[in-house]
């Protein structure tokens, strides 16, 4: 699936994007804030990541910013079962920071996780994550009161607390109406 915003481009990860995924997510200021990713992160994470992402089910994209050098990933975002439900999960490179791009992905992600029948999203951040928080009330999430100790692949295997949120997705104001997607 493809999906087109204001600036951005949002698509499938491929097999050829491990050297972007690489040089965007390999910093540990971004690894620490991610539960999956191991550090140090290495050229067999990045294509390990690429190459898993073949599941058609999935709602995972590149976030790649169109220009007249091409289109570079800058990032990712996706949706993925978690233990509460469908869970919102994203990173942008470190150069990119500041600029909206995670909340203006993650309104058009949304938009499709309701457009697919999708009532409830949930997200956290690890307590020393503020940015992300920022992003996600942005998009609209409530915190739910809830810090949870979560696992840290990037930090160890730290179990760091994270400060949970929900999205009913029926009254997201942040989604956009109009969803252009295409398969």
């Amino acid at each position: 699936m493809f999906i087109r915003t204001e600036r951005l481009f949002l698509r499938p990860v491929f097999a050829e994007d491990w050297r972007e995924i690489l040089a965007g997510v390999g910093h540990e200021q971004i690894v620490r804030m991610l539960a999956r990713a191991p550090w140090p992160y290495s050229e067999e994470d990045a294509r390990s990541f690429c190459e898993s992402q073949d599941d058609p089910a999935a709602c995972r994209f590149a976030i790649t910013l169109p220009g007249p050098q091409g289109a570079p990933v800058i990032g990712t975002i996706g949706l993925d079962e978690g233990e509460g439900g469908l869970e919102l999960g994203y990173w942008i490179a470190r150069e990119h920071w500041g600029q909206g791009y995670a909340v203006e992905a993650g309104r058009h992600v949304l938009a499709l996780a309701r457009a697919l029948g999708h009532r409830r999203v949930h997200a956290g951040h690890y307590i020393d994550n503020s940015a992300s928080g920022r992003v996600l009330a942005r998009l609209g999430f409530a915190e739910t009161g809830e810090l949870r100790p979560t696992f840290c692949r990037g930090r160890g295997g730290e179990m760091v607390l994270a400060r949970r949120y929900a999205l009913d997705l029926a009254d997201c104001d942040a989604c956009p109406q109009g969803l252009e997607a295409s398969a």
